[in-house]
């Protein structure tokens, strides 16, 4: 039997099968010939440029091997903002389908490039979106000035929320509100994860502190904690909060003593490699390059989400959509809150731990077909979002879901826990679980920081019951809990009142797998 040929590529076929749409997969595989290989080098030059507005700057200045765990302590101020008035917003948008969706999206995108802008020009480091929320870092430095940038940008992003107050568009006129909070301390950063998932974690008081010092603030306010206010009460002038260990501070600068910005930091110029042979062995040498640098930013996004944004980077554009899916919610405790009391010889035993749990968790999202966002704060505990239903839906998303709740709970019931500050971790979890629509879409600055991120009422209820769940118990909404009857076993908790919810909801609880016929 004659052999075609090996193919030029076939020495790194099996790194492009991830990152290059299927069409040009296929396409260079059949016709490596010099024009087909520049568009495979064109499609991941910009593939590299939309990962880079995708990850964290810190992660970019330090990025680590796929696979490898890595760890830094920092200091600074950190400021968490939230958004009031979207959910309103959003499902009303949701009854014109597309259209509701694009206005939408260009709304949220305005306020996400204009509050970015201001961050980055006031000197901050946007680190996470989650949901239509923001944590920012204004890193300590010498001058010891982190804490007045930060206020600074605080009341600089208050005063832009003007455009928002009163938003006139075809479903009525929204206004929406902003909450920031900021506090001073230590954190640890971390990457952790494996080759195939990283993801970059916060962990400390520090940052539960910044989300307590929001939920003590008031709409059009920066409010402090204690430790934030000790580091500029002679710089500004200060009212109380309602909450103890809180101030807020009064906005009575003028605009000229305000200003426009402070001094950024330096952006941190991309590596790209450079396409400077074009015969066939130069242009596979300098594809090789190429993925060399793509291959870690694409590392920090989910499968699906990867497989998207590859998909959709000749458009630049992912189209904004109101699917329905069901969004599960997960407090992982028992391992971040010790960070701050672990000595160095601690912190690898507690991070492999970390690491170790997030891969068998994100393991379990995926075989089942979902989505694990990002691992964030919580005020104890770190959160994990995760979705079933977009970008790829089945028609058993709510089951899988289910089944993927109780898989974790397995794992971190089960996980091997190190033994540090004088005794071993014990971990447990809280989870929620809830079915609707959600509105998705890129979101963030359009051509500069940004997220494929889901938003709306449901995945709000979901982190509320999980608020809610006793320690390793599983609440599902009555929309789930009819989907997933016929495979669970679960028990009714009757009318539970939930945080922003008028009226009591309807809950139950996910108990475990149906008894088999062989069982009594």
């Amino acid at each position: 039997m004659a052999k075609n040929s090996k193919s030029p590529l076939i020495k790194i076929e099996s790194r492009l099968r991830t990152l290059l749409p299927a069409n040009l997969y296929a396409a260079a595989w059949v016709d490596p010939s010099p024009a087909r290989l520049t568009q495979v080098f064109e499609h991941l030059r910009s593939l590299q440029w939309i990962l880079h507005d995708y990850v964290p700057r810190h992660v970019l200045e330090a990025m680590p091997n796929p696979g490898e765990i890595t760890h830094e302590w920092q200091e600074g101020t950190l400021m968490f903002t939230d958004l009031a008035g979207f959910t309103p917003l959003t499902e009303a948008s949701a009854r014109h389908g597309r259209a509701g969706a694009e206005i939408l999206m260009e709304i949220l995108n305005g306020y996400f490039a204009e509050m970015i802008e201001i961050i980055s020009k006031s000197g901050g480091n946007l680190l996470e979106f989650t949901g239509d929320a923001m944590l920012v870092q204004f890193p300590a430095s010498e001058r010891r000035n982190d804490t007045n940038q930060a206020v600074r940008a605080g009341l600089r992003m208050q005063r832009a929320m003007v455009h928002y107050a009163q938003l006139e568009t075809a479903q009525g006129t929204f206004a929406l509100g902003m909450r920031i909070g900021l506090h001073y301390g230590r954190f640890l950063t971390a990457d952790i994860g494996t080759p195939r998932r990283m993801e970059h974690v916060l962990l400390g008081k520090a940052v539960q502190l910044s989300k307590k010092a929001e939920g003590a603030g008031q709409e059009g306010k920066v409010c402090l904690t204690t430790a934030a206010y000790e580091r500029v009460q002679n710089d500004f002038r200060f009212e109380p909060s309602n909450r103890e260990g809180h101030v807020l501070v009064t906005d009575d600068l003028s605009d000229e003593e305000l200003g426009e910005y402070d001094i950024p930091r330096p952006s941190r110029r991309l590596p790209t490699a450079l396409l400077l042979d074009r015969s066939v062995e130069g242009l596979v040498s300098t594809i090789e390059d190429a993925l060399n640098n793509v291959e870690p930013l694409a590392s920090y996004i989910p499968s699906p989400i990867l497989n998207l944004v590859v998909e959709s980077t000749a458009q630049r554009v992912i189209p904004p959509h109101f699917p329905t899916l069901t969004a599960l919610f997960v407090n992982f405790i028992g391992l971040a809150e010790v960070a701050d009391e672990l000595v160095s010889a601690e912190e690898d035993l507690l991070l492999s731990a970390f690491s170790r749990a997030f891969a068998l968790i994100n393991a379990a999202v995926e075989s089942r077909g979902g989505v694990l966002k990002n691992v964030t704060y919580h005020l104890s505990g770190s959160d994990m979002l995760i979705y079933f239903g977009v970008p790829n839906a089945h028609t058993d998303d709510t089951v899988r879901a289910a089944a993927t709740a109780m898989a974790i709970r397995d794992i971190i019931l089960n996980l091997e826990t190190p033994h540090v500050t004088g005794r071993t971790l014990k971990t447990s979890c809280q989870i929620g679980l809830a079915k609707g629509p959600v509105f998705a879409a890129e979101v963030g600055e359009p051509r500069g920081r940004r997220e494929f991120n889901i938003l709306g009422d449901s995945v709000n209820i979901a982190a509320r019951l999980m608020g809610r769940s006793e320690d390793n118990q599983i609440m599902i909404t009555e929309a789930v809990y009819h989907e997933i009857q016929g495979h669970f076993q679960c028990s009714s908790l009757g009318m539970v009142a939930l945080k922003g919810k008028s009226a009591a909801t309807p809950v139950y609880t996910l108990d475990g797998d149906l008894p088999t016929e062989s069982e009594p």
